[in-house]
C-alpha cells in the first residue's frame, strides 16, 4: 500500500490492522466508528494534559538536579515556569537535551536521577518489543497468553507501510510506518505504533511496560505525536476512530481541537459541543445528511434504513441505548484489532450486490458506471494487463458480485475513484 493511497483512504473513513485495510458500515453498526483528527498547529494542551509530561519530566530528571540545576540557571527556570511551551516540555528530558551544568564544588556535570530516550525506527519486530507489548496485553487488557503468540505480534504490528523519504513541498519527510521507542536508563517501557503520511501522523497502538502505568504514558506519546506532526510538516494528527458510545474513547475529543470526519460527504467538521450533542441523540450523525433532508428528518430516515436492514437478523438482547452499547467494550484500543475472521463471521456478510445496500460514503451505482474501469489494471502472473481485455469483462454487470466486473466495480465504490488512476489489482 502506498502512502498516499493509504492518506487518500483515511480521509475516506478507512483504517489499518497490519496488513488488513477496512472500512465499517457505520449504518448498520451497534457502535459507529468516526474517525477523528486534530489539526496539530491549532492544539492547546489542557491541565491534566500539562500536567502529565511536567510529572514525568520531574521524575526523569530528579529533585536533586531539578535543585542544583534551578540555583545554577535561575533564569532558565524563571523561563520555563512563565508559560507552557509543547516543544520545551516534550524535549526537556530527553537526555542529549538536558543542561549539565558543572557543579562548583565538584568541578563536574551535573546528572539527571534517569536517562530518558526517545528515538523513531523502522516498524521492525524485536523480541524486545514482543516481551513488552506481551506484558502490556496481559496485566493491562488481561488478555490470555494464547491470544498474541510472535506470529500474531508481527502480523498486527510489524508489517505496516513500506518506509521512505521524500521531499514534499520543500519539506523532508519520513513516511510509512515507524516504531517511536522510549527508553528509561536503556531499558524499552513503551513503543508507539506510528504511520507518518503525506498529511499525517497516524496513532497505530501504543503499548507500554505495565510498571509505568501510573505516568500517564499515553497523554505522553500523544503530546509527543502531535508535537511531530508541527515539527516536521505532517499537519494533522490522527487518532483512529472515536467511538461515542465507548466512555474510554472519550479521551481523544480531550486533544482539541478535534475534527470528525463525515461518513457521507467526507468533509471535516469541528467536533464542538453541538457535534456531541447530536451523537447523545442518535446513532448515527452525518452533517451533510442532515442538511440534504432538513434536520429531524435526516434522523428518522436514517432509522428506517437501519431498522429495515436488521429488522431479519436483530435479537431482543441487542444493545439498544448508548450505555448498552458502551458496555460491549472493555477497551478502547482493541477495537482497531481485527482478528481472522471466522465462520460465523462469514455468514453474517449480507447476499447480493454491495449497490444494494446504500452503505454511507460508498459510491452509488450510477456513480460507478460514470468510473472507467476499462483501463483499471490487474496483475496476471508478472504481467499487467488491462480490465477490458478480459474474455468476459463486456458481458459482466457492475452489480453483479460473482464477476470480475462486478467485485471490481464495489472495490472502487468501496475505495472511491482516485485509486483507480495508480493502482492495479490482484486477485488471490
Amino acid at each position: 500500500m502506498r502512502v498516499d493511497h493509504y492518506q487518500y483512504l483515511m480521509d475516506r473513513g478507512w483504517r489499518r490492522s497490519g496488513s488488513l485495510y477496512y472500512k465499517p458500515d457505520l449504518l448498520r453498526s451497534c457502535c459507529p466508528h468516526y474517525t477523528i483528527r486534530l489539526k496539530a498547529a491549532e492544539f492547546q494542551a489542557r491541565k491534566d494534559q500539562r500536567r502529565a509530561i511536567n510529572r514525568w519530566n520531574d521524575y526523569v530528571l530528579g529533585p536533586e538536579y531539578k535543585g542544583k540545576a534551578a540555583m545554577l540557571c535561575p533564569q532558565e527556570k524563571r523561563r520555563l515556569r512563565d508559560k507552557f511551551d509543547l516543544s520545551i516540555a516534550v524535549h526537556k528530558a530527553e537526555y542529549d537535551n538536558i543542561k549539565r551544568p558543572v557543579g562548583k564544588k565538584t568541578g563536574t556535570p551535573i546528572e539527571p536521577a534517569h536517562r530518558f530516550e526517545v528515538n523513531l525506527e523502522g516498524d521492525s519486530f524485536t523480541k524486545e518489543k514482543y516481551e513488552i507489548f506481551l506484558k502490556y496485553q496481559l496485566r493491562v487488557h488481561k488478555d490470555p497468553a494464547s491470544r498474541w503468540k510472535e506470529s500474531d505480534f508481527k502480523r498486527f504490528l510489524c508489517t505496516g507501510l513500506d518506509r521512505k523519504i521524500l521531499k514534499i513541498n520543500g519539506k523532508t519527510l519520513k513516511l510509512g510506518s515507524y516504531h517511536q521507542c522510549y527508553r528509561l536508563d536503556g531499558k524499552l517501557v513503551a513503543v508507539a505504533v506510528l504511520d507518518l503520511l503525506p498529511h499525517a501522523v497516524s496513532s497505530v497502538y501504543l503499548f507500554y511496560d505495565p510498571e509505568y502505568e501510573a505516568w500517564d504514558l499515553g497523554k505522553m506519546s500523544a503530546l509527543r505525536e502531535i508535537l511531530l506532526a508541527t515539527e516536521v510538516g505532517y499537519e494533522y494528527y490522527y487518532m483512529g476512530y472515536y467511538i461515542h458510545s465507548c466512555t474510554k474513547m472519550r479521551y481523544k475529543a480531550a486533544f482539541t481541537p478535534t475534527y470528525m470526519l463525515d461518513p457521507e460527504s467526507y468533509e471535516w467538521n469541528l467536533f464542538d459541543d453541538k457535534y456531541r450533542q447530536e451523537l447523545d441523540k442518535r446513532k448515527y450523525f452525518s452533517p451533510s445528511r442532515d442538511r440534504k433532508q432538513g434536520l429531524g428528518v435526516a434522523e428518522t430516515a436514517v432509522h428506517q434504513v437501519a431498522v429495515a436492514a436488521t429488522s431479519d437478523s436483530s435479537s431482543s438482547s441487542a444493545p439498544k441505548t448508548t450505555k448498552e452499547r458502551g458496555k460491549m467494550f472493555d477497551d478502547e484500543q482493541d477495537l482497531e484489532f481485527d482478528e481472522a475472521p471466522s465462520d460465523e463471521e462469514d455468514a453474517e456478510i449480507p447476499e447480493g450486490s454491495l449497490f444494494d445496500y446504500e452503505i454511507p460514503g460508498v459510491l452509488t451505482k450510477d456513480e460507478v458506471n460514470r468510473l472507467d474501469l476499462d483501463h483499471w489494471r490487474l496483475l496476471v502472473g508478472n504481467t499487467l494487463i488491462e480490465l477490458e481485455d478480459l474474455r468476459d469483462w463486456e458481458a459482466g454487470k457492475i452489480d453483479d458480485p460473482d464477476t470480475m466486473k462486478g467485485m471490481a466495480a464495489e472495490l472502487a465504490a468501496v475505495t472511491g475513484p482516485k485509486l483507480l488512476q495508480n493502482s492495479a489489482l490482484a486477485v488471490f
